[in-house]
């Protein structure tokens, strides 16, 4: 009996491992996004949008915000993929979204005593923020238990239409950060949602996300 269960076990304790990992991943990602809020110079392409509208609207928090964003994204994938829709991975998409957006808040609490006055400081703030974020991303990609809403909605739209991911995505982060300046200068007079950052960050983070592998693959030869 007890030998028959050691693969299940097994299995239990992989399924756990990943999925601690997938949280760990979105927490240290948060952590990213509050440290570009911090910095004051444009948050991440996916986060630019719902942040500005916490600028404009303090109805909801930023992650209430990132969570509404999120539910968009996902009744987006339920009418576009209708029969061949995994309402199982729908389910997981929406707990792991909103527990990002509490996350996201959370985070924004913990730094809320860092000071950001000078352009210098704000400027490390915001490139050790596309480090953190790559680094919660990446971590995120080694649990490889799910995607979050923006990133699958990307994939759903890939499916339907045909056309790259790469491309999707590219199209969409770009969409966020036009429809956030366009909204900040609108009602706040200024692009204090989106800025160099959220270019920056939009070009750094993917290539960030390349050298962390880069150096996980190079430590696990050194070990074999």
């Amino acid at each position: 009996m007890t030998e028959k269960n050691h693969p299940m076990k097994h299995w239990y304790f992989d399924i756990a491992r990943r999925y601690a990992l997938f949280i760990l991943g979105l927490f240290i990602a948060s952590m990213g996004v509050a440290l570009s809020t911090k910095a004051g110079l444009g948050t991440s392409p996916v986060a630019s949008l719902p942040y500005t509208v916490s600028l404009i609207c303090g109805a909801l928090s930023f992650g209430g915000w990132l969570n509404v964003l999120s539910v968009i994204q996902i009744a987006i994938q339920v009418l576009l993929l209708k029969g061949k829709c995994n309402y199982v991975e729908i389910f997981l998409q929406t707990v792991l979204a909103f527990a990002y957006g509490y996350l996201t808040d959370f985070s924004c609490y913990l730094i809320r005593g860092l000071d950001a006055d000078t352009y210098p400081l704000q400027f490390l703030y915001m490139i050790l923020s596309c480090f953190v974020l790559g680094l919660g991303i990446w971590v995120q990609l080694k649990g490889n238990v799910a995607m979050l809403p923006g990133e699958a909605m990307n994939r759903a739209i890939s499916q339907v239409t045909g056309k790259r991911y790469e491309n999707i995505k590219i199209f969409f982060d770009v969409l966020y950060i036009a429809m956030s300046a366009v909204l900040c200068l609108i009602f706040l007079g200024g692009l204090k949602g989106v800025r160099e950052g959220s270019i920056i960050a939009a070009v750094a983070v993917g290539t960030i996300i390349k050298g962390y592998e880069k150096l996980y693959r190079a430590c696990r030869r050194k070990k074999e």
